[in-house]
């Protein structure tokens, strides 16, 4: 299996990158993928939301055993269960993909500990976590908890293998985003542009990080 190239051709950020390298990585070698929350936002019928830019991962899925994971039945999840709790077996599952979620549940710590139990050997997670971002509970359905810094991704990650972690903007692009100009793309790209020219883009003072561990 191969990224679409002109997908590959549209991930021009670094974290844009990370994240089509990793997903590839993933998809490629994995019988089993469980993506909690269905935080990749590819699927019309098992998520509350779909993102047509991530349409080219669709394909990726044709050959494996793709599930999502939701506390609640609502959006028609493959499996309903508690990240706290997981409703699969110890070393049972090649991969996790868990994007977005740890900010909404109460002991990220113990889901984290939970999504290692399930992963097999050398298991691969693909995590999304934010931080200098704007509060984002849905009423009914999740509240929003946590932010995490880098320092706290790597005390919850300790047990893993290997971690990597990758910055999602930089700290000017982020104030921007926080801020009423967020809502206009020029100011946006001028944020990104000014974090590489200043340096800032390897800031810690990011929007949020992708981590991609190995069990």
């Amino acid at each position: 299996m191969s990224l679409n190239v002109n997908q590959t051709a549209m991930a021009t950020t670094p974290w844009d990158q990370f994240f089509a390298a990793k997903i590839r990585a993933i998809f490629s070698s994995s019988k089993l993928i469980i993506d909690i929350g269905g935080g990749l936002r590819i699927s019309k019928d098992k998520s509350n939301r779909f993102d047509p830019s991530r349409a080219w991962i669709i394909p990726l899925t044709q050959q494996i055993d793709y599930k999502i994971l939701d506390p609640v039945d609502t959006y028609h999840p493959d499996i309903v269960g508690d990240i706290h709790h997981l409703p699969l077996a110890d070393d049972s599952t090649d991969a996790i993909i868990c994007l977005a979620v740890l900010e909404h549940v109460e002991n990220p710590l113990v889901a984290v500990q939970e999504i290692r139990r399930v992963l097999k050997p050398g298991g691969r997670c693909l995590l999304y976590v934010p931080f200098l971002y704007y509060y984002h509970a849905e009423p009914g359905y999740y509240r929003d908890y946590w932010r995490f810094s880098h320092d706290a991704l790597k005390l919850l990650l300790k047990d893993f293998s290997t971690v990597e972690i990758q910055p999602v903007r930089g700290a000017i692009e982020t104030l921007v985003r926080l801020s009423p100009l967020g809502r206009r793309r020029l100011w946006i790209s001028l944020g990104g542009l000014l974090d590489r020219l200043t340096g800032k883009v390897k800031s810690k003072q990011v929007s949020g990080y992708y981590v991609f561990a190995v069990k």
